[in-house]
C-alpha cells in the first residue's frame, strides 16, 4: 500500500491526486460555514460568499504550509480546513456579539497564534510516541462517529438506501486496494466517491440546485461583514480555540512526519503554527473561519501511500479556484452524504490506525508504565469526547473539557511527564 516518499508522479497525476484530497476534505470545511450561518441567520447570498472564501481561503492557508521558508510552512503534505471545533464558540460570539466582534476575534486570536508559535514548538519534546500515538489514535476514533453520520444521511432514523449507499461506496474503495495497482489503487477513494455519487444519480438522489444557483465569479472581499470590533471575551474564547487547534495540529503534523520519515524540529513546528496563525488572521480580514490540519487527508495519505507534497499543491490551487468558480465549487456538494460518509468510514480508520502504528513502537513490556498511558489518555479522549457531563459550567470549560482530542494530549502529557520522567524516551 506504500510508495517510496520519492516516487514522483505526472503532473496529472498528481493532479487527480490532488483533487481526491480535496474531495476527501470538502464537506466537512463547507459544513463550518453552513452550520454558522444557519446559526446566525444569514441569508442565501451571505452563505454563498461564506462557503466560496472559506475554500479559497483553504486553498490559501494549504500553500502556506507547503513551501518551507524561514519563517513559515512546516514542509509536510498536510492540507488545511476549517476549525470544526470553531463552529459552538463563534455561534456563541455572533448571537451575543454579531459578527462584527466574531471576526474581530478571529483577527486577533490569529495574531495570538502567530506570537505564540515559538512557545508553543518547544512543547515537541513532550510527544513521544507513547503520546503521539495515542493522541492520533484518538482523533481518528472520535471521527467515526462524524463518518457514521453521514453513512446515515446525518437523520435521526437512516433509510435502507442510505446504509446502502454507504456500504457500497466502502466496497467499490476495497476492490479497488484489492485488485488494482499503482497510480488507480492510489485514487481508490476518489473512485469510492464518483462511482457512488454516481450510482446516486441513477437513484434520483443527487441534487444539482447547488450548482444551478451558483454564480460563476466569486472574489474574497475584506471585510465583507462590515469592519471588526474586538471584544475581550470573545477574543480569549477563540484564542482558547486556537490553543485547542494548535493541538490538533501538531497530531496532524506529527502523524505525517511519521509516514513520510520526514523527521521535524523545533523550526519547523514554529513555521507550521505561524502559518497557522496567518491563515487565521487573513480568515477573519476576508470574514471566514480558521484553520487547521485535515486529519482525513492523514489518512488518504496512508492509503494512497503517495507521501510527496506536489499534489497538494495541485490540492491547494484546485481550493483556490474553486473557491473563485462557485459553480465548480458546488459539484463537490453533490456528493451524497452516504458516499461520503462511507469515504469518511475508510479515511478515519486509517488515522487511527496510524497511530496504533506509532503505539507499536512503544517499549510496553519493560514499561509497564506506559499500559497505563495509552489505556487512559484513550479511553478518556473517547469518553469525555462529547460527553454532556460538564453541561453544568460555562461554555468555555465545556469547550475544552468535551473535546476528546484536548483531553487525551492533556492526559498523555502529564501522565508521561508524571510515571516516566520529562527525560523519558518512549520508542
Amino acid at each position: 500500500m506504500t510508495h517510496s516518499t520519492k516516487q514522483e508522479h505526472s503532473h496529472s497525476q498528481s493532479a487527480v491526486l490532488g483533487l481526491q484530497h480535496v474531495l476527501s476534505m470538502y464537506a466537512g470545511s463547507i459544513l463550518v460555514p453552513i452550520m454558522i450561518a444557519g446559526a446566525l441567520g444569514y441569508s442565501a447570498r451571505e452563505l454563498t460568499y461564506l462557503i466560496s472564501t472559506d475554500i479559497f481561503m483553504c486553498g490559501v492557508a494549504t500553500f502556506l504550509q507547503l513551501k518551507l521558508t524561514k519563517h513559515t510552512g512546516v514542509g509536510l503534505p498536510v492540507v488545511l480546513g476549517c476549525a470544526f471545533q470553531s463552529v459552538a464558540p463563534l455561534s456563541i460570539i455572533g448571537a451575543q456579539q454579531g459578527s462584527s466582534a466574531m471576526f474581530g476575534a478571529l483577527i486577533a486570536s490569529g495574531i495570538y497564534v502567530i506570537l505564540v508559535a515559538g512557545i508553543f514548538s518547544k512543547i515537541a519534546r513532550f510527544f513521544p510516541p507513547i503520546v503521539t500515538g495515542s493522541v492520533i489514535t484518538v482523533i481518528g476514533l472520535s471521527l467515526v462517529g462524524v463518518a457514521m453520520g453521514n453513512m446515515g444521511d446525518n437523520v435521526k432514523e437512516p433509510t435502507a438506501q442510505s446504509v446502502m449507499l454507504s456500504l457500497l461506496t466502502i466496497v467499490i474503495i476495497l476492490l479497488v486496494q484489492k485488485f488494482t495497482k499503482g497510480f488507480v489503487k492510489s485514487i481508490s477513494i476518489l473512485i469510492g466517491l464518483v462511482a457512488g455519487t454516481l450510482v446516486s444519480a441513477m437513484m434520483g438522489l443527487v441534487d444539482t440546485t447547488p450548482v444551478v444557483e451558483a454564480s460563476w465569479i466569486h472574489v474574497p472581499t475584506p471585510f465583507y461583514f462590515g469592519m471588526p470590533t474586538f471584544d475581550i471575551t470573545s477574543i480569549v474564547m477563540m484564542c482558547i480555540i486556537a490553543t485547542v487547534s494548535m493541538v490538533e495540529s501538531t497530531g496532524v503534523y506529527l502523524a505525517l512526519s511519521d509516514l513520510t520519515n520526514d523527521q521535524l524540529d523545533e523550526k519547523r513546528l514554529r513555521n507550521g503554527y505561524r502559518s497557522e496563525g496567518i491563515a487565521v488572521f487573513l480568515g477573519g480580514l476576508f470574514n471566514t473561519f480558521p484553520y487547521t490540519g485535515f486529519s482525513q487527508n492523514v489518512g488518504l495519505v496512508q492509503i494512497s501511500g503517495i507521501k510527496t507534497r506536489r499534489p497538494i499543491y495541485y490540492a491547494a490551487g484546485i481550493l483556490v479556484v474553486i473557491g473563485l468558480l462557485p459553480k465548480f465549487g458546488a459539484m463537490a456538494q453533490m456528493i451524497p452524504s452516504p458516499v461520503l460518509g462511507g469515504a469518511m468510514l475508510v479515511l478515519f480508520g486509517m488515522v487511527a490506525l496510524q497511530g496504533m502504528q506509532m503505539l507499536n513502537r512503544v517499549d510496553f513490556q519493560k514499561n509497564e508504565y506506559n499500559f497505563i498511558i495509552a489505556a487512559v489518555s484513550i479511553s478518556a479522549g473517547l469518553g469525555f469526547n462529547g460527553t454532556n457531563l460538564f453541561a453544568s459550567l460555562p461554555e468555555t470549560a465545556q469547550m475544552f473539557l468535551t473535546n476528546g482530542i484536548v483531553i487525551a494530549t492533556l492526559t498523555s502529557v502529564v501522565l508521561n511527564l508524571v510515571l516516566n520522567g520529562k527525560d523519558k524516551q518512549d520508542e
